[in-house]
């Protein structure tokens, strides 16, 4: 059932970019994000009050709220960057370059998480470089 998850997350991920692209004719990146952050914020919470899952939140430990924060923020600086190279620059190499966030979440999940590097992991995060790289140039 991930898999179908992931595979829905891509192709969301794939409609944001272009959908974004066109928002963006004539409207400040940081409005933009703006906008888009609501839409999340009541989708997520919609969400949250669909499925009756609300009463988890008085449950969330300190370390686990800390690390949720940061992740936030996170997104929401990944996001402001996003859009603003989106606005300046052409999709088809914006959209690379924000997708090697990939190899860099592979990097990071091999140090941080200490989850285990395999030379199959390591062939594809340097085919996905050097295809982001291909991609940009």
């Amino acid at each position: 059932m991930w898999v179908l998850f992931a595979l829905l997350s891509a192709i969301f991920a794939a409609l944001t970019s272009v959908l974004a692209k066109i928002g963006l004719e004539n409207v400040n990146s940081n409005l933009a994000v703006a906008i888009r952050t609501i839409v999340v914020l009541v989708l997520a919470w919609a969400l949250v009050f669909l499925t009756g899952t609300q009463e988890g939140l008085a449950g969330i430990n300190r370390r686990s709220l800390v690390f949720l924060l940061l992740s936030g923020l996170a997104t929401g600086l990944s996001w402001l960057c996003y859009y603003r190279a989106l606005q300046m620059g052409p999709a088809s190499r914006v959209i690379p370059i924000d997708k090697s966030s990939v190899v860099i979440a592979m990097i990071l999940a091999f140090v941080v998480l200490k989850e285990t590097l395999t030379i199959k992991m390591a062939i594809g995060g340097a085919l996905i470089t050097i295809g982001t790289f291909v991609l940009i140039f």
